[in-house]
């Protein structure tokens, strides 16, 4: 196995060990769930600090919504497509949200500079705003902005609800949210 295969191999072990316990897991526990020895983790990574770094930046790549997105059949309805892909894009965020919480509760600061982790969230967005045009673009003649911006503004809606109002149990449902998206808010009448 190569160095590169090695550490992602550990990184993708290690990511549902820091979500179940945070900065408090131990060594060994990393080294069983790798399938390796504790030796072995710290020949790859130089300490703790560096593996959770990694690890956090993994969880931030889109990689795995991109590719729940790429599969989605694009002969069936749209509104199927795009709860298939809020369903996926959801998942998402929460993996993301439930190891920052567990990070910042745990008291561990994850340093990087900011300009680079602006950088990636917008190079992440716009992929994912790319993969969702193609969900829109067999209904480009009958769409009133063009895929990708309809893609911006179902992302832009999508985000928006999850992050605000998911403590306050007010949070739409996927198929609330997409129905919305496409007929409106008012009812029909």
């Amino acid at each position: 196995m190569s160095a590169d295969e090695r550490r992602r191999m550990i990184v993708q072990s290690v990511l549902p060990l820091l979500v179940e316990h945070g900065a408090g897991v131990t060594s060994s526990q990393i080294a069983r769930a790798a399938g390796i020895g504790e030796g072995t983790v710290f020949r790859v990574f130089k300490d703790k600090d560096e593996l959770f770094a990694t690890c956090f930046a993994e969880a931030l790549k889109p990689d795995q919504v991109l590719d729940a997105i790429a599969v989605i059949d694009l002969e069936q309805p749209l509104d199927d497509r795009l709860i298939e892909a809020a369903d996926a894009l959801s998942a998402h965020l929460q993996r993301m949200g439930a190891l920052m919480a567990v990070m910042h509760g745990s008291g561990r600061r994850l340093e990087h500079r900011h300009d680079d982790r602006r950088d990636r969230r917008k190079e992440s967005m716009s992929v994912m705003r790319d993969a969702m045009a193609e969900l829109f673009e067999p209904e480009k003649d009958r769409l009133r902005l063009p895929p990708s911006q309809s893609a911006a503004l179902f992302l832009s809606l999508l985000f928006s609800g999850r992050i605000r109002f998911s403590e306050t149990g007010d949070e739409p449902t996927t198929m609330e949210l997409v129905d919305v998206f496409l007929n409106g808010a008012l009812a029909a009448a």
